[in-house]
């Protein structure tokens, strides 16, 4: 199923990219966020990548010092490629990733717009050593929550119908379900918000442009949006989600995850029955029988 138009994320990544730096906030604000999740971590990773590299944000963090040589990778070619080993130009969907290549993965805002992303957590894994770390993030349900209700309401009110104008996003309850049936061992996910304040919804949809973040949905509408549907959505957002100081709000829930290569140094679940110390005792109660209670 296509749910994104590949071809027109890849033209929006690319216009944006030339600007990036003016747009970059929430792609500064993850890559320390990853950056601070890979130093927790006591290794060092003398390979690794970058998937969806753009402004090479994460290149430039402190997690460089456990980091030996680390490519990017990106759909559009970056305007610094200074700040990598080298660089690929290709897309998320098809990695050129050889397999059992790298010691670590990073990937910071990139698979959120792919059409088969356990297909892409797939490739990820396989691209990893044994034992190797994938670390990334994508937008999660809640991204833009505020935009999609004010968009879909003002359309329905002025054509009598609605059209998507926001992507949907990964749920945080299957996350960890798609690292598993990924094949990763030991997988992690969780879940932050983002919220950014701006002067009128017409600013948030400039900085999402400007991002690359525009609609590019397969089943978007091919014609401009009518400007009495604009002008509604921004009187819904306005009345809705703005503060007191009349400023509104947008919020970015961002989705982490982490995973490990699956090798026979990790910690193992014990075998069904192996236990050697009873559960009541372990919390000091009495145990009771479930036929007991049911009679």
């Amino acid at each position: 199923m296509q749910v994104f138009d590949r071809n027109l994320v890849r033209l929006r990544r690319a216009r944006a990219a030339e600007n990036l730096g003016e747009y970059d906030f929430l792609h500064a604000h993850i890559a320390e966020d990853l950056s601070f999740r890979l130093m927790t971590v006591a290794r060092e990773f003398p390979l690794a990548v970058e998937i969806g590299a753009r402004s090479g944000a994460f290149a430039k963090t402190e997690a460089m010092d456990h980091i030996g040589n680390l490519f990017g990778m990106d759909l559009v070619a970056p305007t610094d490629r200074t700040a990598h080993r080298g660089f690929i130009v290709a897309d998320e969907e098809r990695l050129p990733l050889k397999q059992n290549t790298f010691d670590l993965a990073v990937s910071g805002m990139a698979l959120h717009g792919v059409n088969d992303l356990p297909g892409a957590l797939v490739q990820i894994r396989r691209a990893l050593k044994p034992d190797g770390l994938f670390l990334g993030c994508l937008f999660g349900g809640d991204t833009l929550n505020e935009l999609r209700a004010s968009l879909t309401e003002a359309e329905a009110e002025v054509t009598g119908g609605a059209s998507p104008h926001v992507s949907p996003f990964v749920d945080i309850r299957e996350a960890g379900g798609l690292l598993q049936r990924a094949g990763f061992a030991l997988p992690v996910a969780d879940t932050d918000t983002i919220t950014a304040r701006y002067d009128s919804a017409l600013h948030l949809m400039a900085d999402l442009r400007g991002m690359g973040e525009a609609n590019a949905l397969t089943q978007r509408r091919r014609v401009p949006m009518r400007r009495a549907v604009i002008s509604r959505a921004l009187e819904i957002y306005q009345t809705r989600f703005a503060d007191p100081d009349g400023r509104v709000h947008a919020s970015f829930e961002i989705v982490y995850l982490s995973g490990w290569s699956p090798d026979s140094s990790q910690q193992q679940p014990l075998r069904p029955g192996s236990a050697k110390t009873r559960m009541a005792d372990a919390f000091r109660v009495a145990e009771q029988n479930l036929k007991d209670e049911q009679n």
